[in-house]
């Protein structure tokens, strides 16, 4: 218990919470959703064969079948309609080299997930050291998103033969006393897929997961990092010195030697003043009022 809590104490779990972890841990999940799903799978079906001496039929004839579907191997025994006698009878296909793919693609990247994982919170900083962890880890993952696309692309199609194999009203036609018109066969039961058919989108799903995981552990790599140019530095703006080095600023025209604008006051203002008072006395309106004063 000692060595436990050291290392859940030296644990990293916080790189759980960003991408490259928390994709890993999806990455986990789905892999045992996908392989048990499909290599727990067990299925039956039934159906009856009525015949026109009543004492030689069977109403309920089960057929049952499992992972990893090797049908062919599969039999039951049916009534012939003929004195009592029966008649043993087999599926047909052999489905097992797709289901036992796709079941070993999800074994395989549920433990690399978790040997992934493991190293993520406990050592991750040798992970990163050198790159040489992240470049291992980039080929891997490529890997795996290449299985999956193949591995869930196959199975997918298996489980569609291995439902035609599987069909009652197929499997009927294999019993000989179903040719004749005398007597009756039907199914009762159809197998419930649905467990199959789930795996199948697990399969999908954890492609879509591990091909988004590139990216995340591309940019653990560093290759992406000598073409990343950072924003130039927004900073004051300049002094006015540095402007009048640079050939479009090196010519104010409205810098004087003076350092601004100052007007002549004694010169432009005042004489004109002056010279709007002298015109004022000359019209007579002053004067004329000095005089009657």
């Amino acid at each position: 218990m000692d060595v436990v809590n050291q290392l859940v104490a030296q644990g990293q779990f916080r790189v759980l919470k960003v991408p490259l972890g928390f994709i890993k841990v999806l990455e986990w999940f789905f892999a045992i959703f996908a392989f048990s799903t499909c290599g727990s799978y067990s299925g039956m079906f039934r159906m009856s064969v009525e015949c026109k001496n009543r004492t030689d039929s069977d109403l309920s004839i089960e057929v049952e079948f499992e992972y990893p579907f090797r049908l062919h191997q599969v039999y039951f025994d049916a009534p012939t309609c003929k004195g009592g006698n029966k008649e043993r009878l087999f599926l047909v296909g052999d489905y097992s080299s797709s289901a036992e793919f796709f079941v070993t693609i999800g074994v395989f990247a549920f433990l690399y997930s978790t040997v992934a994982l493991s190293i993520y919170v406990f050592f991750f900083e040798k992970y990163k050291e050198n790159n040489k962890g992240p470049l291992i880890d980039l080929g891997v993952t490529g890997v795996f998103a290449f299985m999956w696309l193949v591995s869930s692309a196959a199975w997918a199609k298996g489980l569609s033969d291995v439902k035609t194999a599987t069909d009652p009203d197929k499997v009927i036609t294999l019993i000989t006393a179903c040719d004749a018109e005398e007597n009756r066969c039907r199914e009762v039961h159809d197998p419930v897929m649905s467990g199959l058919n789930t795996s199948v989108a697990f399969g999908f799903i954890n492609l879509v997961l591990w091909v988004g995981n590139l990216w995340f552990v591309f940019k653990e790599t560093g290759i992406i990092a000598p073409f990343m140019r950072a924003p130039p530095p927004q900073g004051k703006p300049t002094a006015p010195d540095a402007y009048g080095q640079q050939g479009v600023y090196e010519q104010d025209p409205y810098a004087s030697n003076q350092g601004g604008y100052q007007p002549d006051y004694s010169q432009q203002g005042y004489n004109q003043e002056a010279e709007y008072g002298q015109g004022y006395g000359q019209q007579g309106a002053p004067t004329s009022f000095s005089n009657q004063m």
